[in-house]
């Protein structure tokens, strides 16, 4: 069986068509639909319903499809592990991440890494929607916060303890509040369409109602309204740690009341196997995000 045909399948089954499933293994679309075809032959079935625009697996592509996967990752992690050690890793990494973490966290590490696996490309996309990773066809998402239930693999990396801050201009202005109910009296700056932010009190989760003039669509809006005194903002701690080193901003404590901690998960697609630059960019990011 041409493992080559194999990876056109599931590469189309999760980018939804075969000129998709082409850019992504660097093939023409014309190549693609020979070697399924060719695929379908040497299985004697129909593996996908083809469109002009779109494909969909039959049932018999659904029911080959698990193992088409572990057929694909399997040479890939086979090949990776026959490579000297001294040439380090190789291959195509697709990561997503927020946009404020991988600004901070995620593209920081990169440079070494590239530097260190000649053989290693990573393609990083920023964005704070979520990412279907197996349409998308990426090796790893980073998500921060509470994780759905879906059928991906997740690995907590870290947790992510989040502050209440501020400008000092603000705090000059305005006080700082030292209580729940004080907040509630104050800008608070906020994510468009959030009307309220968790806290732990008593060992309790509470969500506090908040108001405020200023809200934004991500959390970089959020910080550059907190720097230039607008508000109380509440962010990860890694995301401002420069501005509390530099005096910018300054913690707000509350008394009896902490933000809620969040976490900072690995999701993948699969358990079946995790290729060697997976864990290499994993354990690298674990190791940063312990000196955090």
């Amino acid at each position: 069986m041409d493992t080559n045909a194999v990876a056109v399948l599931v590469n189309a089954a999760s980018a939804g068509s075969l000129s998709a499933a082409a850019r992504r293994l660097g093939i023409t679309p014309m190549i693609a639909t020979r070697r399924l075809a060719a695929l379908e032959r040497d299985l004697g079935v129909r593996l996908m319903h083809r469109t002009t625009r779109s494909v969909s697996l039959t049932p018999e592509g659904e029911a080959f499809l698990p193992f088409a996967q572990a057929l694909v990752e399997g040479e890939a992690a086979g090949r990776a592990n026959l490579r000297p050690a001294a040439t380090g890793v190789s291959g195509l990494l697709r990561v997503t991440a927020s946009a404020a973490f991988g600004r901070k966290i995620v593209a920081p590490i990169v440079p070494g890494l590239l530097r260190d696996n000649p053989d290693l490309r990573i393609d990083l996309e920023l964005t704070d929607s979520i990412v279907d990773i197996v349409a998308s066809g990426a090796d790893l998402a980073l998500r921060i916060g509470r994780l759905r239930d879906s059928s991906l693999i997740a690995r907590r990396l870290a947790p992510n303890p989040r502050v209440l801050c501020a400008a000092p201009a603000y705090l000059a202005g305005r006080g700082a509040p030292t209580t729940i109910e004080e907040l509630a009296r104050h800008e608070c700056l906020a994510l468009t369409g959030a009307t309220h932010w968790p806290f732990e009190i008593d060992g309790k989760e509470r969500r506090v109602r908040i108001t405020g003039r200023f809200t934004a669509s991500n959390i970089e809006g959020l910080r550059s309204a907190c720097l230039g005194g607008a508000g109380i903002g509440l962010f990860a701690a890694w995301n401002v740690q420069d501005e509390f080193r530099a005096g910018t901003l300054v913690p707000v404590p509350l008394v009896g009341a902490a933000p809620e901690e969040h976490s900072i998960w690995a999701v993948y697609p699969t358990a079946r196997l995790v290729l060697p630059k997976l864990r290499l960019f994993v354990s690298t990011l674990e190791t940063v995000l312990a000196c955090l």
